[in-house]
């Protein structure tokens, strides 16, 4: 392991350790998804998460357990899947994130926990 002196020298020469991809889950916010064994927004909304880098999510499906419908329409207010959160913060549906993404907003959501 670098000592912080070390990587200071480092950088100041323009060297940047590359992450590897261990390293950038493990500073990446957590995300969870509630979805449905048929939903086509649910495979889109994680296809984009998985683009940005996001190599492992939690998948609650709801038509399989459905005390975790009941639990998503507790802390989203909605019935409708996908239902996405990023760290503790609700994203929404597929098309939320979509504008999150959109708008710049995602990766630093993402990132957040760096």
């Amino acid at each position: 392991m670098f000592t912080s002196s070390v990587l200071n020298k480092l950088s100041d020469v323009g060297y940047s350790p590359a992450l590897s991809p261990t390293d950038e889950e493990k500073y990446m916010q957590p995300v969870k998804i509630y979805t449905t064994a048929v939903c086509p927004y649910c495979t889109q909304a994680k296809q984009i998460l998985k683009a940005k880098g996001v190599q492992s999510l939690e998948e609650i499906r709801i038509d399989t357990d459905p005390a975790q419908l009941r639990i998503m329409m507790e802390s989203t207010g909605r019935r409708t899947v996908p239902q996405i959160f990023i760290g503790q913060t609700h994203v929404g549906g597929c098309d939320d994130l979509v504008a999150l993404d959109a708008q710049g907003g995602l990766l630093p959501l993402l990132n957040a926990g760096t």
